[in-house]
């Protein structure tokens, strides 16, 4: 990306600001701030030790969850629901004007019969 003069310029005098002070520091702040550097850099190793135990669980388990979404998709029962066949006197049913009030004034008869369905005694033909 391509910085304007004015930002370059500014950019310049900051790091020479930068430079400047931290060479201007006293060996007292140097071993002070080198101190607490190297136990930044302590707790930081055994952090990471602490989490790479915890980590390297992540794709062992990543992989058994997908194993039991697969095995749970595998093993799963389609609904029982069964798909009549549509003849067509249905559509004559329902394309008959004379008969549609007729069968919204039944409509709580047909429901129940719905809920109903066949009984295996029954023979209806």
């Amino acid at each position: 990306m391509n910085e304007s003069p004015e930002n370059e310029r500014f950019t310049e005098r900051a790091q020479r600001l930068f430079d400047d002070s931290v060479e201007r520091l006293d060996a007292a702040t140097l071993s002070s701030l080198n101190r607490g550097r190297h136990r930044a850099l302590a707790e930081l190793g055994t952090a990471g030790v602490a989490r790479g135990h915890w980590m390297r669980w992540v794709p062992a388990t990543g992989v058994a969850a997908a194993a039991l979404a697969t095995v749970m998709m595998m093993n799963a029962r389609p609904p029982d629901v069964v798909q009549e066949p549509v003849s067509a006197a249905d559509f004559e049913m329902l394309l008959d004007d004379d008969d549609e009030l007729e069968m919204l004034e039944d409509l709580e008869f047909y429901s129940w019969l719905d809920l109903a369905g066949p009984s295996a005694g029954d023979d209806v033909g």
